[in-house]
């Protein structure tokens, strides 16, 4: 699954002010009337009033570092499974209950690929300790079960992002 969007803006989209390094910016995906996928980046103090036109597929807290000048830009534009994983299972992200069904989701896609090898569950057994094996960094997701219901969430999530899935047509 990849999709190309926009890279993080370099400043608020509700005040313009531009982002400094260590500000806490609130980045949303979210999915237009004409199914583009559109970044919405804004300080984390307007993030209240902040009601985009469309259907928020996913959103999360992160803090801005300011891009080297020797990133390789066209690699950072492209969002892979990989990428969002890292971008909302990252511990300085604050979860919210889609974020963490999306995570969870990521995190059964990659250990599938083997991007993630599963490194037991943490002491309480609430979560499911993941090592990424590119970075070798420990992320923890919750380890709820993984229900028809979940599923059906997750779907209807990703059907924001990519589409809704075409269905088979009958046979005649």
């Amino acid at each position: 699954m990849e999709l190309t969007l926009q890279p993080l803006a370099s400043s608020c989209c509700i005040s313009g002010k531009p982002f400094g390094e260590g500000d806490r910016i609130a980045s949303h995906l979210v999915r237009g009337a004409l199914l583009e996928i559109r970044r919405y980046d804004l300080l984390e103090d307007h993030r209240d009033g902040f009601y985009p036109d469309g259907v928020v597929a996913c959103r999360w807290v992160h803090v801005f570092k300011p891009r080297a000048k020797e990133e390789n830009r066209d690699r950072a534009l492209k969002l892979t499974a990989e990428t969002l994983f890292l971008a909302l299972a990252d511990p300085a992200t604050e979860p919210t209950p889609e974020n963490v069904r999306l995570v969870q989701f990521l995190a059964l896609m990659l250990e599938r690929k083997k991007l993630l090898r599963s490194r037991g569950r943490t002491a309480d057994g609430a979560k499911n300790r993941l090592e990424h094996m590119k970075s070798r960094q420990i992320y923890e997701v919750p380890a709820d079960e993984l229900t028809p219901e979940f599923f059906l969430a997750v779907q209807q999530q990703l059907s924001v992002l990519v589409g809704e899935p075409k269905l088979p047509s009958p046979i005649s």
